[in-house]
């Protein structure tokens, strides 16, 4: 199955490191489709014109806004000259300028959710401040408040293809790692570590039978569902049932630290970890593990990728 990626890109270097990433991960792996995206902003010029079409309202547009459509046409036309170069064909891609008529983050999400993308990757600008992403509160407002399409974070110039996936035997963590098992499916460069702490995850997770068996099968959940090592063998379960190579799985299991969140980034930074890849609780269930750790994660890694699911 063809995995779709939605791609929000606006022409600057943090767009340029998005790029730079894809390239790393998906050069020559064919089943994946890229759309590019970039979102002019044009809700000043709605007033008494909502019924135009875009090109319509593309000739109503100020000069300053045309400038800015040009050059992001422009960008569109070399990011896709530059991803064919770098081992992603000019078929897997796509491009679209869309004229915003609220505002990009929902016109963002809405085409997300329109073309039923597998996940949105957006870069990040600075490294401390999540309201510095790309576009500025546009992906932070993505970030916080919608939750069911799996968002990348690109910080930096990324290289590494090694994945580390903080576990701890809940349903979100193994909805992380089936994002990331359907994603990596015959992926022929990426290695996952799964990580786990007992100081990190105090709180033990309980994993019921029902959240187990819509990942994994009956047999499995009913025979390893109490196993004590459940965080680590239903994670590598999943991938392995979706054919990630085993020898490319490894576990990582940590016995001190106190802080989540500040144990996952030092843990990426010492193994030079590429991405990270964290499930998130609904808005609704932000206590526990994740939930705030993960925007202290988004907020405090540098130079690395977050794919942030849930």
């Amino acid at each position: 199955m063809n995995k779709k990626i939605l791609v929000a890109v606006d022409g600057s270097v943090y767009s340029s490191n998005t790029l730079h990433y894809l390239e790393q991960l998906f050069a020559d792996v064919k089943d994946v489709h890229f759309h590019l995206l970039s979102v002019i902003p044009c809700s000043s010029l709605l007033a008494g014109n909502e019924w135009l079409d875009d090109l319509e309202l593309l000739s109503k547009l100020s000069p300053e806004a045309r400038r800015r459509y040009a050059a992001a046409k422009k960008f569109l036309n070399e990011s896709v000259d530059r991803l064919d170069r770098h081992g992603i064909a000019r078929d897997q891609i796509s491009t679209e300028i869309k004229l915003s008529r609220t505002n990009v983050a929902s016109d963002i999400i809405d085409t997300a959710r329109k073309g039923l993308y597998d996940a949105l990757v957006i870069g990040r600008r600075g490294v401390s401040k999540l309201e510095e992403i790309i576009m500025g509160s546009i992906s932070c407002t993505v970030f916080q408040k919608y939750h069911d399409i799996p968002i990348w974070i690109v910080d930096g110039q990324v290289n590494s293809h090694t994945f580390l996936v903080p576990v701890d035997g809940s349903e979100f963590s193994l909805k992380a790692v089936d994002h990331l098992s359907f994603i990596l499916k015959d992926n022929p460069y990426a290695e996952i570590t799964l990580f786990h702490s007992a100081a990190m995850f105090a709180q033990k997770q309980s994993l019921t039978k029902e959240e187990c068996t819509h990942y994994l099968t009956d047999e499995f959940c009913q025979i390893h569902s109490q196993d004590e090592d459940i965080h680590f063998r239903a994670p590598q379960e999943i991938l392995k049932n979706n054919g990630f190579p085993t020898e490319r799985i490894h576990r990582l299991l940590a016995l001190k630290g106190m802080y989540p969140s500040r144990q996952i980034v030092r843990q990426a930074l010492i193994d030079d970890f590429g991405t990270i890849v964290m499930g998130r609780r609904g808005i609704e269930m932000r206590k526990g593990v994740f939930g705030s750790v993960t925007e202290k994660v988004v907020a405090m890694s540098e130079n690395t990728t977050i794919w942030i699911v849930g």
